[in-house]
């Protein structure tokens, strides 16, 4: 970015608009660049409470007659040496007027080496300036830039982290601005007075702060873990080969990062819960993605720049993984319903694709679907996901490591069960209501003040009417689907299609 940045004030670009929430640093960067660059080019900062203020100066001799972004940008078009003046929190006050004022500035600079830049933590681009303008991201520190930040606050006197804890430091606080991570770096020392390996649960507290200031995505955590699903033996090995597929010892063997996953398959099978403990088992953040609170209809524009923020709040704390519950949801029919909320849903769409197949970010996606028909067809393409898993229902053999799970958590004598036999009752389950057959004879037994039995589990089971008997047709297309175009997560129906083939 800083790059791009050197090479737009080199070529004359009238308007830059820069995105950060960062002011100090940002504006040391661009003082950098200006005293670096042929010809020097002086520095201005401009606010609403003290006018324009050369950089590096005290504020006590602001011009405050340049209050006003008019006369700000005047002042900016009278001067007659090589400059660039930063405008800070401008986009509140975009009238006509000063939108005509800095249409003038572009035609008076030309040919002068000076540039007026926008400084913003949100993009607001007026429609009367988007061919002159030019926006760019500034990014958030780097690996080596906080590593400099813990060398500050490694005061005399407090242990020094070893060189492995303190990787684990830096990474951990990726995604935070610099004051950000100082601050967390000062709480965890306030709190132990070090700074450990144990201090790392404080970091995480400060980005879960991060995320929830985001509004869109929801930090999740799980305490379950794989094995506390049952069955679905070939997506758990899937899973497991790739506990370290985002490490540097993956990518100098040659490996490239996964993209990510699509589970697909019956309501109630554990398709949500494979992704809630995945991020356990890889050690990183589960992010949801909330697709329900992307669209916002108050202004125009407003969902595109949500579903941005969330993205890029995903990718600043990378590795990371991204989950979209029932994807067939969020997205059905996106791909061609523009019409009736002016173009926002196929935007949308197409906003998110294009993110899927060009990030370079450590963004894992995992999301699951009911109905497959609803997809659109592009998300289905090979190269958008790692894999297309398909969850059916589970088999008898999976049934009974249901139940066993399911009582374990529940009783320690779960040895007065025959697990085999409510398998056989239960065919056609799912796995919740499996679950739910043991919670309704737990509440049976409990009204009766007695302990629950086998007879009531069985007796719950048959008075349940599962899903795949109540949308039998729908169940049928979707296994009908999957056979030709979709993994099986079972290990048994993965071998039995390998041996057909």
């Amino acid at each position: 970015m800083r790059e791009e940045l050197k090479i737009l004030i080199k070529a004359q670009y009238p308007l830059i608009y820069l995105v950060t929430p960062e002011e100090e640093r940002a504006e040391q960067a661009i003082a950098e660049l200006a005293r670096n660059d042929q010809p020097q080019r002086r520095v201005y900062t401009w606010t609403m409470t003290h006018g324009l203020v050369e950089y590096g100066q005290p504020r006590h001799v602001a011009h405050h007659s340049t209050v006003s972004p008019q006369m700000a940008i005047q002042a900016a078009i009278r001067d007659k040496d090589p400059a660039l003046f930063i405008f800070k929190d401008l986009h509140p006050l975009l009238s006509p007027e000063v939108i005509r004022w800095l249409r003038d500035a572009v035609v008076c600079f030309k040919g002068t080496q000076k540039s007026i830049i926008f400084m913003s933590p949100v993009q607001q681009v007026p429609i009367e300036l988007e061919s002159d303008v030019v926006v760019l991201d500034f990014p958030l520190p780097t690996m080596g830039e906080l590593d400099q930040v813990l060398t500050e606050q490694l005061v005399p006197g407090l242990a020094k982290p070893s060189p492995e804890v303190r990787e684990k430091l830096v990474k951990a606080s990726l995604g935070l601005t610099r004051d950000e991570a100082e601050k967390v770096y000062q709480k965890a020392k306030a709190v132990s007075g070090r700074l450990t390996e144990e201090e790392l649960s404080i970091i995480w507290s400060e980005k879960k702060q991060l995320i929830r200031r985001n509004g869109i995505l929801e930090f999740i955590e799980e305490d379950e873990t794989i094995d506390s699903v049952g069955g679905l033996d070939e997506l758990k090995h899937w899973l497991h080969q790739r506990t370290d597929a985002f490490t540097e010892r993956a990518r100098e063997y040659g490996l490239p990062e996964p993209k990510g996953m699509l589970i697909l398959g019956v309501p109630g099978c554990g398709k949500s819960l494979v992704a809630k403990t995945t991020s356990r088992l890889w050690g990183m953040p589960l992010l949801r993605l909330d697709m329900g609170r992307v669209y916002d209809g108050s202004t125009v524009g407003r969902s595109e720049a949500n579903l941005r923020s969330a993205l890029k709040t995903a990718e600043s704390i990378a590795p990371a993984i991204l989950f979209i519950d029932e994807m067939d949801k969020a997205f059905a029919g996106n791909a061609g319903s523009g019409d009736s909320d002016g173009g926002t849903s196929s935007r949308i769409f197409g906003s998110f694709l294009t993110w899927m197949q060009e990030k370079n970010s450590s963004v894992f996606v995992m999301a699951t679907a009911n109905r497959v028909e609803r997809l659109p067809g592009e998300f289905l393409r090979k190269g958008r996901f790692d894999e297309i898993f398909f969850v059916d229902l589970p088999t008898k053999e999976e049934r009974q490591d249901i139940f066993r799970i399911h009582l374990s958590k529940r009783r320690c004598d779960i040895e007065r069960f025959d697990v085999e036999q409510l398998a056989n009752v239960c065919d056609g389950f799912s796995g919740a209501e499996i679950e739910q057959a043991i919670i309704a004879a737990m509440y049976e037994a409990f009204a009766q003040e007695r302990e629950f039995t086998q007879l009531d589990i069985i007796a719950a089971s048959r008075a349940t009417m599962p899903l795949s008997k109540t949308m039998t047709e729908q169940v049928t297309a979707l296994r009908d689907w999957a056979r030709q175009r979709a993994r099986p997560a079972a290990a048994s129906v993965a071998e039995y299609q390998r041996l057909e083939f």
